[in-house]
């Protein structure tokens, strides 16, 4: 117990101190390098069966209890769920269809770079390509293991690509297109709504879960959550419901320490012995999401700023905050982003089997 109350405490400090620093999911990120220290350190709650030290590539017995794993996805699917509010898409108008086709070739872009990063020794193809989907980077983490893949390799390399593409949006907006960067602080949700939010939570829990599992669904208890609540925001049912954000948080961390605590030091040299590719990988696949943004730009007329901020691959609040200084068209950049998001996170793990099945033939 000793051990839990180090991790809880330690994890809210740090998630309070990244929000102070406007980083997204900061509760997540806490989570798992608060965790991962712990665990390296011999400090952090253990397993039943302690998995070998040596061994960096057998999965280890889960420390976070399943049950509260579960939750956690839920949570974090009818949150994700909630961002397809039928106002904000209606922003992409006509474009709907080519955002739509500039989504897939940014998950073809994301397979392919995951391919090549599973020629790597230390990383499967399985992994190599949830590392790399450009988008939903907390879900993604969240459902790696569900897949089989290894949640330390995707977390880290997904919070690189999300820290590159934060840090190299207000750098291109302002030297490429002389765009300068705003902060954007955004209101909480109201008590009502989150009252109406633990009422679809319950719900998209209860019944998507299940659902999920018994139609075979590839991690569950989040695709599940996460399809039934995007159903009842498209029509109208879930009308202005919101996720606690005290509830999210706590799903963040859990998440963040589920990758955490299989950390051992054999596990941290692999993974930095992958960074020097992934950081090439990733940056290959940013050029070519800045390609399709021209293609959108041509293909839609809308300007060549707000189609380099729409096909960004992650970096949603940079983007938003971007597009609003500058006086962009937001409603399409963040349609376009939103739109990215729910189809890298319904699609990307069917592809990224896809992926492991073909490159292991």
């Amino acid at each position: 117990m000793p051990r839990w109350i180090l991790l809880i405490t330690l994890t809210a400090a740090g998630t309070f101190l990244l929000e102070l620093a406007d980083v997204d999911a900061a509760a997540l990120f806490a989570g798992l390098v608060v965790a991962a220290v712990l665990a390296i350190a011999g400090c952090a709650p253990r397993a039943t069966a302690a998995p070998n030290p040596d061994d960096t590539d057998t999965p280890d017995t889960p420390i976070v209890p399943r049950p509260v794993f579960l939750s956690a996805q839920g949570v974090l699917g009818v949150f994700i769920g909630t961002m397809a509010d039928p106002d904000i898409l209606s922003g992409l108008g006509s474009s709907w269809f080519p955002v739509l086709v500039m989504g897939l070739g940014t998950l073809v872009l994301s397979v392919a770079g995951g391919t090549l990063l599973g020629l790597h020794k230390q990383v499967d193809t399985l992994t190599g390509a949830l590392a790399l989907v450009a988008g939903g980077a907390s879900g993604l983490v969240a459902l790696t293991r569900e897949l089989g893949g290894d949640e330390r390799m995707v977390a880290v390399i997904q919070y690189l690509r999300v820290a590159l593409v934060t840090v190299t949006i207000p750098i291109i907006s302002s030297w490429v297109f002389g765009a300068s960067s705003a902060p954007v602080s955004a209101a909480g949700p109201g008590l009502v709504d989150q009252a109406w939010g633990l009422l679809l939570l319950a719900v998209c829990i209860g019944i998507g879960a299940p659902l999920g599992r018994r139609l075979h669904l590839p991690a569950a208890g989040l695709l599940g959550p996460m399809a039934l609540t995007t159903v009842a925001e498209l029509t109208g049912i879930a009308a202005n419901a919101e996720v606690s954000p005290v509830l999210l948080a706590v799903a963040y961390a859990v998440i963040g320490w589920q990758a955490g605590l299989g950390f051992t030091m054999p596990r941290l040299r692999a993974i930095g012995r992958v960074l020097p590719l992934a950081v090439v990988l990733i940056v290959g696949i940013g050029v070519g999401c800045a390609a399709l943004g021209v293609l959108l730009s041509v293909w839609t007329h809308e300007s060549m700023f707000d189609c380099y901020l729409a096909t960004t691959p992650g970096g949603i609040y940079a983007v938003l905050a971007a597009a609003t200084a500058a006086g962009g068209n937001v409603a399409f950049v963040v349609a376009a982003q939103i739109l990215r998001v729910l189809l890298m996170l319904f699609v990307a793990p069917f592809a990224a089997r896809w992926a492991a099945r073909r490159m292991s033939t």
